[in-house]
């Protein structure tokens, strides 16, 4: 009675602990592949209607700024006049960078969600590709191929086994929710750069101040392409556990399970990791 009651408990670990990663893992294309508009329209509508009503406005006075010192920049480089002939050429000079300035100002809101539609379209790109089939189902694999030795188990065994899936299927939880919090903050990170994006586009035409739209530009460029690292360790992923799957005649049964977890934690730490790595790519601080 023991026996059956511990063979039960492992039988419904197994077919129930890749479900929440495997779920997790099969729903990363469609989440990174969403554009901030298509992936929650009213928190975009919401974060739209800020940059427009409250950011704009201080947008306008930095570029006001921004083209002020431009202005005095040229004057002052052009020893005050004392040049005969560059004065008209100093002007259209200034005249054609404010119109690009006020051009970027009034159209950072379209320029960002192209960014980020870009990203999107390399991730549908690359899903055909890359996820062949990232949800396995391991646990009905390892049942099958290690119903001798599962059968052959005393009460220890089964019991010590018993423990073991469970801390795994509990782990496979904490995994699960850990891909879930990764596309979730890449996303929210995502709202809280448009948010902002009139602020550092008013500074992209000066010399000086022009660091901070470009490394802006390059934060937004990595956040985009972040989507394209996560279905990279997804497919990696799928890749390793298939093969763990496909040798598994030759490990323990509890070796292969450890292993498939083990898979699945770096899975998580590679996930988390994706930021940092699209940061240093695109050289974005």
């Amino acid at each position: 009675m023991i026996n059956d009651l511990l063979k039960g408990m492992i039988l419904t670990n197994l077919e129930t602990m890749f479900t929440d990663v495997n779920t997790g893992v099969t729903s990363v294309a469609d989440n990174v592949a969403q554009t901030p508009e298509s992936w929650n329209g009213s928190v975009f509508s919401m974060i739209q209607t800020l940059s427009n009503d409250v950011i704009v406005p201080v947008a306008g006075i930095i570029i006001t700024a921004v083209l002020c010192y431009e202005l005095i920049s040229m004057v002052t480089a052009n020893n005050g006049f004392e040049r005969d002939g560059e004065e008209t050429a100093i002007f259209f000079k200034f005249i054609f960078k404010a119109c690009i300035a006020v051009y970027l100002l009034t159209n950072t809101f379209d320029i960002v969600c192209a960014v980020f539609q870009l990203g999107s379209e390399i991730v549908n790109d690359s899903s055909s590709t890359i996820t062949g089939a990232t949800s396995i189902d391991v646990a009905s694999t390892i049942q099958t191929m290690f119903n001798d030795q599962f059968s052959s188990m005393d009460t220890g065994e089964l019991f010590v086994f018993a423990m073991e899936t469970f801390i795994v299927k509990f782990g496979m939880k904490i995994m699960a929710v850990c891909i879930t919090v990764v596309l979730y903050s890449r996303m929210i990170e995502i709202y809280l750069y448009m948010s902002v994006a009139p602020i550092p586009f008013a500074t992209l035409t000066n010399r000086e101040w022009g660091t901070i739209g470009t490394n802006y530009v390059k934060g937004i460029t990595a956040l985009a392409f972040q989507g394209f690292f996560i279905m990279v360790c997804v497919g990696i992923y799928a890749a390793i556990v298939t093969d763990v799957v496909s040798s598994v005649d030759s490990f323990t049964l509890s070796s292969a399970l450890w292993q498939v977890g083990a898979v699945t934690i770096v899975l998580c730490f590679a996930l988390f990791k994706t930021g940092s790595i699209a940061r240093s790519v695109f050289n974005s601080h």
